[in-house]
């Protein structure tokens, strides 16, 4: 007997029987739909964290931190810029450096008529808008007069908004920043993410910024590799390069974060595998449910396998048979499972804003752990059965 005609006995067996059959496919259905849900959900989580972690991509980030010995000799070393614009011109020079973007923050206060609160006043560029993708909710962005002239123009957070105007639109107000009058020209847009966290913050063109504060040098420095393969050959020239200038050996540093997003991604998936396989034991009780059913189906079905024996079905044959009926239940109800568990991913990435990696990987892997299942416990409903006598199966009632 081929074995498409054993599938096609299969499926007249699970006809005949239709609550029995479903009610055991449900077992299986509910073990791969919640793997392939754990699996979905944690690759799409994993794949937020790392968006919310890197940013805009191949970035740097570059701090300095002075070291013991430059804190003793001068303990006002905190109070200078880090970073000048000889030090921005020796990093542009740098082969695996796209650009580099510097700016400048200062705490402050804002103020509006009698009400006083403390931001942070950040002087940029107009390439640190687009690497570190400021989007204007209400109003507009910086003009290139806006930089070029050093006008009296601010963007404010959203935060801010909301404390300083109690959520009315400040458009075309003005406030001091720093006891220096600014006009507010654009409010941007309410971040969102795990890693995103309302604060008090005003942008300024950085000509304004040095006008107000009287200082020209930089604070902070983006670094934007060439290319991602470039990423840690360029923030290794770029802290070897800033340590040499300023005769220091380790005090400025690179934070790279595409590594910490990898190193958040190998603990996302060990909680995913930890958390899948707790998902599996229901797989597991599933397959016992198959071993239980087909151990019955057996019983019932003495005389039609002795009868199959006295015609001449060898026991190979029989334990085919119902081998190949094993699997056929929980294939299908593997398939079923792998449709519910995609749906039901779908819906909460979807509800949770993240997205739902759902990839044929899982599918295969989902399918064929379906079928080992109707395999490893289906051989001993099927070895019992090819065991059995023909003379005392046709006698049985």
């Amino acid at each position: 007997m081929s074995v498409m005609e054993n599938f096609k006995m299969a499926l007249g067996s699970l006809k005949a029987h239709k609550m029995r059959s479903v009610l055991t496919m449900l077992g299986i259905v509910i073990g791969v739909g919640a793997v392939i849900i754990v699996v979905a959900i944690g690759q799409g989580g994993e794949a937020m964290l790392k968006t919310q972690i890197t940013g805009p991509g191949n970035t740097i980030e570059v701090f300095y931190q002075p070291s013991d010995e430059e804190i003793r000799a001068n303990p006002n070393v905190f109070n200078r810029a880090p970073f000048t614009q000889e030090d921005i011109r020796a990093l542009e020079r740098i082969p695996e450096i796209k650009q580099v973007v510097a700016s400048s923050s200062q705490f402050s206060s804002a103020r509006l008529q009698d009400k006083t609160i403390d931001v942070s006043a950040t002087g940029i560029t107009k390439d640190y808008i687009g690497l570190h993708e400021l989007k204007v909710k209400k109003g507009r962005t910086f003009s290139a007069s806006d930089f070029l002239g050093g006008r009296r123009v601010a963007l404010a957070s959203h935060k801010l908004q909301e404390e300083l105007f109690k959520g009315k639109s400040p458009i075309g107000k003005v406030i001091l920043v720093a006891n220096h009058p600014v006009e507010i020209i654009g409010v941007l847009e309410k971040p969102e993410g795990l890693f995103a966290f309302g604060s008090m913050e005003v942008y300024l063109p950085f000509q304004t910024w040095r006008t107000i504060y009287g200082k020209s040098d930089y604070t902070q420095i983006t670094l934007q590799a060439a290319n991602p393969d470039k990423i840690q050959a360029a923030g290794k020239k770029a802290a070897k390069t800033l340590n040499s200038l300023h005769n220091t050996e380790k005090s400025y540093q690179v934070i790279n974060m595409e590594e910490i997003a990898a190193g958040v991604g190998q603990v996302t998936k060990i909680m995913t595998l930890i958390i899948g396989s707790i998902a599996g034991i229901s797989l597991f009780v599933g397959g016992i449910g198959v071993m239980n059913i087909m151990l019955v189906s057996v019983t019932e079905r003495t005389r039609e396998i002795g009868i199959r024996m006295a015609l001449g079905a060898t026991r190979n044959q029989v334990l085919t048979q119902f081998l190949i009926e094993s699997v056929t239940l929980t294939l299908i109800g593997g398939i079923l499972g792998i449709g519910l568990g995609w749906g039901i991913a779908t819906l909460v990435s979807f509800f949770a804003g993240w997205p739902s990696l759902v990839s044929w990987q899982v599918v295969v892997v989902g399918v064929l752990f379906s079928m080992v299942i109707g395999i490893i416990f289906g051989i001993l409903p099927a070895n019992k059965a090819s065991k059995l006598d023909p003379i005392e199966s046709l006698r049985y009632e």
